[in-house]
C-alpha cells in the first residue's frame, strides 16, 4: 500500500506515464483508485491545490458509496471517517410542487451531503493512502496533443514541463481541456443547466436529515434546493435549464434572493438565516446527449463526459461510475496494446449502455414535466398513494 503525499514538482525526474488522469475530482480519484494494482504508472494532475472548493449542490447520492464499496469496502468506510466532521446524513427528500403539495421520500440506501471542499479532499486522501499514483497539484492543463504512440499534455504555467502518457483520461469538468481535444462540442443550452449556490446558517424548520426541493411554476425546468451539509450549515441554491434562462433573461442570483424573501415555503425559514458565503454560479452539462467520449488516446469521464442527471441535477455518482469504467477500459487497452479508435469506442458503448441511456430517458421525462406545470402538481398529489409513490421514486431515481 502506498502512503503518498502530493509530489513536489521539483523532485519529479520522469515525465512519462502509462495513464495520465486530468482532474482530481470524484471521477479522477475513482479512476486512480480503480487502477491500483494494475502495474501501470499513473499520474493524477489538477489545476488546484487541495482542499479546494467546488461549486455544487453537495449531494452525495447512495450509488456513489455503493460503487466505492464494490471496488473496495475499505474505501467507503474510510470516506465516511474522513468526512465525519463535515457531512449530514440524509434519510429523506421532501419535494414541494408549485401548488404546494409535498411528497416526502425516505431513502433506504445510505447517502449524505458534504461540502465538496471536504468531500473531494477526502477522496484524494484515499488515492494517496492506497495507491502509488503521483499526484501533481497546481498543474493547469492548457493543451492535449496525440501522436501515433503517445499523448502530450502541456501546462499553462511556463515553468512546468509537459507530460507524456500512452493514454489520457479527462476528468476535468464541464469546461474540459481534454474534451476539446477529443472533439469540439458546442454548448447546447437545451441540454445544459446553470445554477447558483450559497451557504447559510440559522435556517429554521430544516431537519439535518432532509434535503428539500422546491419546484416553481415560473421556472419549472429546474428547482430551488435547501440541503443540510452538517454543523447547522445549509447549501442553498437555484438552477434551471440554460435555454430557458436565455429565453427569459433570468438573473439566477436575483431569483434566489426573491425566493428566500418571498416564497411562502422558504421565507419563514430564512428570516433569521445568515449567509456564510457569496452567491456563486456553475454550469451542469446534462446527460443523455451524443457527446463523444473517446478520441486521440483519450477517454472522458464525469462532467467532462456530460453525465449530469437531468431530473435531480447531481452528477457525483455518475462521475465515480464513469471513472471506474474508464479504469477498466484503460487496463484492457494496455493488456491488448491497442489504443486505436475501435478499442476506445468500447468505453463509449459501455458508458452509453450503463449511464447514458437511462439519463436520456430522464431528460425526456424532465422536458415533459417542465412543459406542463399542472402535470407536476398532479403527479405530486398522486404520489401520496403508496404504490404510485413507489413508481414515482423509481422514475426520479
Amino acid at each position: 500500500m502506498g502512503n503518498h503525499t502530493a509530489v513536489c514538482l521539483s523532485s519529479i525526474t520522469a515525465t512519462t506515464y502509462d495513464v495520465l488522469i486530468v482532474g482530481a475530482g470524484p471521477a479522477g480519484t475513482a479512476c486512480a483508485l480503480a487502477l491500483r494494482g494494475s502495474g501501470l504508472r499513473v499520474a493524477l494532475v489538477d489545476k488546484a491545490q487541495f482542499p479546494r472548493d467546488k461549486i455544487c449542490g453537495d449531494a452525495i447520492p447512495s450509488p456513489t458509496l455503493k460503487a466505492l464499496t464494490r471496488l473496495n469496502p475499505a474505501y467507503a468506510t474510510e470516506l465516511r471517517a474522513l468526512t465525519a466532521a463535515h457531512r449530514a446524513e440524509v434519510a429523506h427528500s421532501r419535494l414541494i410542487a408549485p401548488a404546494g403539495a409535498e411528497v416526502s421520500i425516505q431513502w433506504k440506501a445510505p447517502a449524505f451531503n458534504s461540502p465538496r471542499l471536504h468531500f473531494d479532499d477526502a477522496l484524494l486522501q484515499l488515492v494517496r493512502r492506497h495507491t502509488r499514483t503521483e499526484v501533481l497539484e497546481n498543474w493547469p492543463v492548457q493543451a492535449v496533443q496525440a501522436t501515433a504512440d503517445h499523448v502530450v499534455v502541456r501546462p499553462s504555467r511556463p515553468e512546468l514541463a509537459p507530460l507524456t502518457a500512452r493514454l489520457v483520461i479527462g476528468c476535468d469538468g464541464a469546461h474540459s481541456v481534454v474534451g476539446r481535444h477529443v472533439a469540439p462540442w458546442p454548448l447546447d443550452r437545451s441540454r445544459h443547466c446553470a445554477a447558483v449556490r450559497a451557504y447559510y446558517t440559522g435556517v429554521q424548520q430544516a431537519p439535518e436529515t432532509t434535503s428539500d426541493f422546491f419546484f416553481l411554476r415560473r421556472h419549472l425546468a429546474g428547482y430551488c434546493w435547501v440541503f443540510p451539509v452538517g454543523n447547522g450549515v445549509y447549501n442553498v441554491g437555484f438552477g434551471m435549464l440554460s435555454s430557458d434562462i436565455a429565453r427569459d433573461q433570468v438573473d439566477l442570483k436575483e431569483v434566489l434572493r426573491e425566493l428566500l424573501a418571498e416564497h411562502p415555503g422558504l421565507a419563514p425559514r430564512f428570516r433569521q438565516a445568515q449567509a456564510l458565503s457569496e452567491v456563486r454560479g456553475f454550469g451542469l452539462p446534462l446527460g443523455g446527449s451524443a457527446r463523444p467520449l473517446t478520441g486521440g488516446r483519450a477517454l472522458l469521464c464525469g462532467d467532462a463526459a456530460a453525465l449530469i442527471d437531468p431530473m435531480q441535477g447531481h452528477g457525483i455518482d455518475k462521475a465515480v461510475q464513469s471513472g471506474l469504467l474508464a479504469a477498466k477500459h484503460a487496463m484492457r487497452c494496455f493488456q491488448q496494446n491497442n489504443f486505436g479508435p475501435e478499442s476506445l469506442q468500447l468505453y463509449q458503448e459501455e458508458v452509453q449502455r450503463r449511464i447514458g441511456r437511462p439519463l436520456g430517458q430522464r431528460y425526456r421525462l424532465m422536458r415533459l414535466l417542465a412543459a406542463r406545470p399542472w402535470l407536476v402538481d398532479g403527479v405530486m398529489q398522486l404520489a401520496r398513494i403508496p404504490w404510485l409513490k413507489r413508481m414515482f421514486v423509481k422514475a426520479i431515481g
